[in-house]
C-alpha cells in the first residue's frame, strides 16, 4: 500500500480503473443510499439497482461500508472539479466566477441527498468525518486562493478577508442549491438559471468586480 494511501481508498488496480460495472454500482449505491438511508440500504440492493452480482459487487469494494466511502470521495472531487472550469479564460475572473458558480451549484444539487448522508456518517465514522470536512474545506480555501492572486494582481478588491468572502460564497452556493434541488422539476431549469445569475452577481460584488453587462 502506498504511503499515507487510505486503506479503503485504492484496494487493486481493477479498483482504479473506469470499469461500467464498477461506474454502475457507484451510481446505484447513490441511488439506493439516497432512497432508503444507510442503515437500511444493503448490498443486495445495490447489486439489483446496478444489475450486478453480489460477486461483481466484491470484485470492487470489500463491503457497503467502502463503497460509500469511495462516494465520498467522488463526491469531494466534483467539488474540487467544479473549480477547474476548464475551457475557461482563466484571466476572464467574471466568466470563472461564473463557471465555477454553475458547476458547484448543479454538483450541490445533483449529491444533496448523499450530502446530507455524510454529513449524518461524519458524526460516527472517522473516515466519513475527514472526507466530509475535505468537501467542505478544500473547495473554500482554493477559492480563497484564487481571490488573493485577483487581489495581489489588481484584478479584484475584496470586501473582507479572501477566506471570509470564500466563506460567504460558498455558503450562498450551498443554499442556492438547496432550492435548486427542491424546486418542481418542470421549473428547475429556471431555478438553477436564477441561482447561477444571482450567486456569480454577489460573487463579483464581494470580489469588488462588476457584474458581467446583462
Amino acid at each position: 500500500m502506498a504511503r499515507h494511501q487510505q486503506p479503503w481508498a485504492t484496494r487493486t488496480a481493477r479498483d482504479r480503473s473506469d470499469a461500467p460495472a464498477r461506474r454502475r454500482l457507484l451510481d446505484a449505491a447513490e441511488a439506493v443510499f439516497a432512497r432508503r438511508g444507510y442503515g437500511a440500504a444493503t448490498i443486495a440492493d445495490i447489486t439489483a439497482e446496478a444489475e450486478v452480482s453480489r460477486a461483481g459487487f466484491y470484485v470492487y469494494f470489500a463491503s457497503k461500508e467502502e463503497i460509500f466511502r469511495v462516494l465520498a470521495v467522488r463526491v469531494r472531487d466534483a467539488f474540487l472539479a467544479a473549480q477547474d472550469v476548464p475551457g475557461v479564460d482563466q484571466d476572464d475572473a467574471r466568466e470563472v466566477c461564473r463557471a465555477s458558480t454553475a458547476a458547484f451549484i448543479a454538483a450541490y444539487a445533483q449529491h444533496l441527498p448523499l450530502l446530507r448522508l455524510l454529513e449524518q456518517q461524519a458524526q460516527t465514522d472517522d473516515d466519513v468525518r475527514a472526507l466530509w470536512e475535505e468537501t467542505q474545506e478544500r473547495p473554500i480555501h482554493r477559492s480563497a486562493r484564487y481571490i488573493r492572486r485577483l487581489a495581489a494582481e489588481g484584478r479584484a478588491r475584496p470586501v473582507a478577508e479572501p477566506l471570509a468572502v470564500a466563506r460567504a460564497v460558498g455558503g450562498m452556493s450551498i443554499q442556492f442549491a438547496r432550492l435548486t434541488a427542491s424546486a418542481p422539476e418542470a421549473s428547475a431549469p429556471q431555478t438553477y438559471d436564477a441561482a447561477v445569475r444571482d450567486v456569480t452577481a454577489m460573487f463579483l460584488h464581494l470580489l469588488g468586480v462588476d457584474s458581467p453587462r446583462q
